[in-house]
């Protein structure tokens, strides 16, 4: 662990990190970094995930920038990807575990979130919601199985989304992506998991 002056916030993932589909661009990772920017002043924000990635992605072009970042904090969010193109399940698996083994290896405290209810997407009309459902709520168990073997702070948010059915508001207007709301909810449930991650207590809130 570097010490505050060189703390450094790695993000991977897909294009939710990106902020694809809210108004003011800012996704789930920019809005952590600012949460965490009073208890680490100076933190260095690197943001590595991709639109469009998938497990391997993350895995080939990511996980080899994240070393070179030496990071202080990781937070990893995949496989939304992975389910729309119907990755295969067990390849799915493997390169997550390849990922968890890689960054593991940089001994820097990580957050590993599951992949969002997507049955709740409006562009989710176009397939069977409970297939979908299901087909998720298999690779999360890839998501939590991994995040036990290796340590990681977990967060379910496929369980926070899914409790939020009903709520307006919360898409873009693709139908798909999360708007600002949409990302600050799911912001609301990543910070205990990163303030925990960052030494505080597990039921820190916002």
């Amino acid at each position: 662990m570097t010490d505050s002056s060189r703390f450094t916030y790695v993000a991977l993932g897909d294009s939710t990190g990106l902020g694809l589909g809210a108004s003011n661009g800012e996704g789930y990772v920019d809005r952590l970094y600012q949460r965490l920017l009073p208890l680490r002043p100076g933190a260095r924000l690197v943001n590595l995930c991709e639109s469009g990635a998938g497990a391997a992605d993350v895995l080939e072009t990511q996980v080899p920038r994240a070393r070179r970042a030496e990071p202080s904090l990781v937070t990893l969010g995949i496989g939304i990807n992975d389910v729309t193109w119907q990755v295969p399940e067990e390849a799915f698996a493997i390169n997550l575990e390849e990922i968890a083994i890689a960054i593991g290896s940089l001994r820097a405290p990580v957050v590993l979130m599951n992949i969002p209810d997507l049955a709740l997407a409006p562009i989710a009309v176009r397939y069977d919601s409970s297939l979908y459902e299901r087909r998720i709520e298999v690779f999360n168990e890839h998501v939590e199985a991994t995040a036990a073997r290796h340590h990681f702070f977990l967060v379910d948010l496929f369980g926070a989304t899914k409790r939020l059915r009903g709520k307006a508001g919360l898409f873009s207007s693709d139908g798909f992506h999360p708007s600002a709301e949409g990302y600050e909810e799911w912001t609301a449930h990543l910070w205990p998991a990163v303030h925990a991650a960052l030494g505080g207590g597990a039921d820190a809130r916002p």
